[in-house]
């Protein structure tokens, strides 16, 4: 499974390239408004510097609803760097403009995905990735988890080649039950990622560890 940072925090994805685990970057308005990015050429440069931090792909998402300005946004966002995904709201001219991005060659992530049904006109659409939130569906009493499971399977069983790729993770246990029912990609804050590490086992016998060599060593 591939590991994604959900964040515009150029300090957070240096931190977490630098581990040597992660694949790429999601973003969306609301992550480059918390950074206080504003203006559209300074989101523009944005998503440039963060292509030029991380190896893999980092998806870029459209703020317009009608097809007509996705595709204009679509296209832009493209020609940023070949990185570049562009990220799409699962709505009727959003699965429009998926259809025709994808003709183009451009890559795309099928956002705001709730359903299995939004997940199968994304993947008939060509789209490169699909994006589940799980977060978001557990907050609102459905099981997230239990979605990517249904979407992996019907992917699996028609043989689409789109990939699950899980957001709206809240926390680390999240990214092991996505492990589980075979998400393609978890994109993750990076205290869900770090918390990966952490087992008061681990930490418990490093001490004993160190407290012997320390007694042995005086």
């Amino acid at each position: 499974m591939k590991f994604f940072l959900d964040t515009a925090n150029l300090e957070q994805i240096k931190e977490a390239q630098a581990l040597g685990v992660i694949d790429g970057v999601t973003t969306n308005p609301s992550l480059m408004a918390k950074e206080g990015i504003a203006g559209k050429q300074n989101i523009l440069d944005h998503y440039v510097k963060i292509c030029n931090i991380v190896d893999g792909d980092v998806s870029a998402e459209v703020i317009s609803t009608d097809f007509e300005g996705m595709i204009k946004e679509g296209e832009e966002l493209a020609a940023l760097h070949p990185q570049i995904v562009v990220k799409v709201p699962v709505i009727k001219d959003g699965i429009k403009a998926i259809k025709y991005l994808s003709s183009k060659g451009i890559r795309t992530n099928c956002t705001l995905v709730f359903s299995a049904g939004q997940a199968l006109l994304a993947a008939k659409a060509g789209a490169t990735y699909v994006s589940p939130f799980i977060g978001r569906l557990d907050d609102n009493s459905t099981d997230g988890i239990e979605l990517i499971r249904q979407i992996v399977d019907i992917y699996n069983y028609y043989d689409f080649g789109t990939m699950v790729l899980a957001a709206s993770i809240r926390h680390t246990m999240h990214i092991i039950k996505c492990l589980e029912v075979g998400a393609d990609v978890a994109t993750c804050p990076l205290d869900a990622i770090l918390g990966l590490l952490k087992h008061p086992l681990t930490d418990l016998g490093l001490q004993k560890f160190l407290e012997d060599y320390n007694k042995l060593n005086k």
